[in-house]
């Protein structure tokens, strides 16, 4: 395979939409339900989690004229959502992506604000994957229906994670990346994951444990895979010149861009490259800043290869040198980068889709609020999503005032 080159148009995109940077704000975050939430299903997570961040915000539902939410389970979840919430949006937004989606949602959002469609968009997810009746071979067949993949399916691979396997094998032979550098990420989110109460799992992890735990799909144990929990979470942006008035310090959205190279890991252009070189560059260029300027990175850990990649192809370091990034508890508490600090998919929470929550986790830090895994220094954040298998990017460049 050889390695996609990014045409410069892609990366002058970015110029388009740098009038936007700081533009919009995050005013409101919140969670619910996160871990095991018997007795809830999809619409009453989200509903909590939405009540609660539009609350955080010191708004009401009343003020909310703008939605973007999408769910794994239904093609038209908007419509729903906003019965159940009892809304009237004049921006709408139910773009499926994958985990990605929530962080994507984000551009088209500030575009509606700054062209006075809405004043306040509610972005919000909901899963009670955990707790859900249904069984593997039920999501399987959902998934049939709703996302065909017909290069793939009829091979009967246990999908995601056979195609994650896929990337880390590839990765290994290619640079020499090792089956403890990937346990790494593992170990280093159950550290994060330790100072936070709302984690789910929270007991001592070791490298040892990660590569004797139960193999999945070769070379990836199941502490390798994300967790299977419920939750919901929303954030609520508003334009910034709205922000400085209301409750909550407000969360500058600085950059934000979403790049899509294949469906299918059978049609991944290279296995160990990722449209996030194309995503994390165009986000950084609306931002003007770069990876050495972020304070933390919180990305989508649905596998330990999953952060491996990212550090990579969003510039924290180059690409095949993630393992030796990662290694000595180099992202760990106290590492050279803070990345994952609630624990990330793989130790706090991943109800399906994580994006929305990686988000929430930087707003949080931004704020001050993230307790005993607060960072000293927390002005900027890169936050990253993905969605099916490596196929949907999306990043974001969050900052405090101070990085306008």
């Amino acid at each position: 395979m050889s390695r996609p080159n990014i045409p410069t148009s892609r990366l002058d995109a970015a110029a388009v939409n740098r009038p936007l940077r700081g533009s919009a704000a995050i005013v409101g975050a919140a969670t619910y339900g996160c871990g095991e939430a018997p007795g809830m299903d999809d619409m009453a997570l989200l509903a909590r989690a939405a009540q609660a961040a539009v609350a955080d915000a010191g708004l009401t539902m009343q003020d909310i004229d703008g939605i973007a939410t999408c769910s794994v389970g239904a093609t038209m979840w908007a419509l729903p959502v906003i019965e159940h919430l009892g809304i009237n949006p004049t921006y709408v937004d139910s773009t499926m992506l994958g985990g990605s989606s929530f962080i994507a949602h984000l551009l088209p959002a500030m575009r509606a604000l700054e062209a006075g469609q809405c004043k306040a968009v509610l972005v919000c997810y909901g899963s009670a994957q955990r707790s859900a009746t249904f069984g593997r071979k039920e999501v399987q067949s959902v998934r049939r229906f709703l996302d065909p993949q017909p290069y793939e399916f009829p091979y009967e691979p246990v999908l995601p994670v056979t195609a994650y396997a896929l990337a880390a094998a590839r990765h290994m032979h290619e640079f020499g990346t090792t089956r403890e550098q990937l346990a790494e990420v593992a170990v280093a989110a159950r550290a994060w994951a330790q100072k936070n109460p709302e984690a789910f799992m929270r007991d001592p992890l070791s490298i040892d444990e990660v590569l004797a735990a139960r193999m999945i799909a070769s070379p990836l144990t199941v502490r390798d895979c994300c967790l299977v929990t419920d939750g919901g979470g929303a954030i609520v942006l508003t334009r910034a010149t709205q922000a400085r008035d209301l409750k909550q310090q407000p969360v500058y959205v600085l950059g934000n861009a979403t790049a899509v190279w294949h469906r299918q890991i059978s049609c991944m252009p290279d296995l160990t490259t990722t449209s996030a070189v194309q995503s994390g560059a165009q986000a950084f260029a609306m931002a003007g800043l770069k990876p050495a300027d972020m304070d933390m990175a919180q990305v989508y850990d649905a596998f330990t290869i999953n952060t491996i990649l990212f550090l990579e192809d969003l510039g924290f370091c180059a690409k095949g040198e993630g393992g030796a990034f990662v290694q000595g508890g180099g992202i760990a508490p106290g590492g050279r980068l803070a990345v994952n600090t609630n624990g990330g998919g793989l130790s706090c929470v991943h109800p399906g889709m994580y994006g929305i929550f990686a988000l929430i986790e930087a707003v949080r830090q931004l704020r001050g609020e993230a307790g005993a895994r607060q960072l000293p220094r927390a002005r900027t954040a890169v936050v990253h999503g993905n969605g099916g298998t490596l196929s949907s990017q999306a990043t974001a460049i969050l900052g405090t005032a101070e990085t306008l």
